[in-house]
């Protein structure tokens, strides 16, 4: 008797966290991967629902489905909408609007990844950048633009990632240039090697890096990204909407929820946008 007492509330929890539909959104700090930190979500409910050792790895037989609406790279931080039950079904079509970010540029620097993480490439003077010519170099691309994928990138060629082959050494060719579209740009900060730009809106498909990397040779040197954080992804906003780690709970998740229309139960679950940071 004493253990049917025990077990009761824990079948409970999990019944409660298995019957969530909608979407919400959590902080993504720098470091892991967009998945990494789906997983490690998926891990701290399902141990808060009462299951041992869960695997959130294993694709067969879960007890919690889940997806993200597009990837943020590893460097960066910042919203990472979150998709759970027929929520994963919305991802796409929800997630379709505008995102935002901030991003900290290095003038006279290039990377092969575009961003902090990479190894230095090409090394240009920066000197003769000045605040004006930033400003007038961004009116450039604001609108539908034509963009240049970064080889590292979650773009797949084969089934398999490009940032992925390139780690194993394989020869990847760049993706052709594709139109994407930037609805707003702002020169927040300028301090020579360093410029800030904010309020960067976009498009689904856009990457910061490239625009950075563009930017760079528009003004006859080079540059990439130090420091990237998405502020808002379609209506959730970083200040308004992310959980915190200290908050990836069962309650925390149920009151931050946003409801989705019931939805086919034979639908398969959308997969995660091929987007860029």
């Amino acid at each position: 008797m004493a253990g049917t007492h025990v077990a009761a509330p824990l079948t409970s929890s999990l019944s409660k966290l298995q019957s969530l539909n909608g979407l919400f959104a959590i902080y993504k700090k720098k470091g892991p991967t967009s998945a990494d930190v789906l997983n490690t979500l998926k891990e701290t409910l399902l141990k808060e629902a009462g299951v041992k050792n869960p695997n959130p790895r294993k694709r067969k037989k879960q007890s919690l489905k889940m997806g993200h609406g597009g990837t943020l790279d590893s460097a960066a931080s910042g919203v990472l909408v979150v998709g759970v039950g027929n929520g994963t079904k919305m991802l796409s079509t929800l997630l379709a609007g505008s995102k935002k970010y901030t991003a900290v540029a290095e003038l006279g620097k290039a990377t092969d990844t575009l961003d902090a993480t990479g190894s230095v490439t090409e090394e240009k003077d920066f000197k003769h950048i000045t605040h004006s010519d930033v400003e007038e170099k961004l009116k450039s691309f604001v609108g539908n633009i034509m963009q240049v994928p970064p080889l590292y990138s979650a773009l797949k060629k084969d089934g398999q990632r490009m940032s992925v082959l390139l780690k194993k050494g394989e020869k990847v060719e760049a993706k052709p240039a594709r139109s994407v579209t930037v609805y707003n740009l702002t020169l927040q900060e300028f301090k020579l090697p360093f410029f800030t730009l904010a309020d960067i809106e976009c498009g689904g498909g856009f990457y910061v890096r490239s625009l950075v990397d563009d930017l760079g040779k528009a003004l006859s040197s080079c540059a990439h990204v130090k420091q990237l954080i998405r502020t808002k992804q379609g209506q959730f906003t970083l200040e308004q909407h992310a959980l915190h780690e200290d908050q990836w709970t069962l309650e925390h998740i149920v009151k931050s929820m946003h409801p989705c229309p019931e939805l086919d139960q034979n639908l398969d679950a959308v997969a995660e946008p091929e987007g860029g940071t």
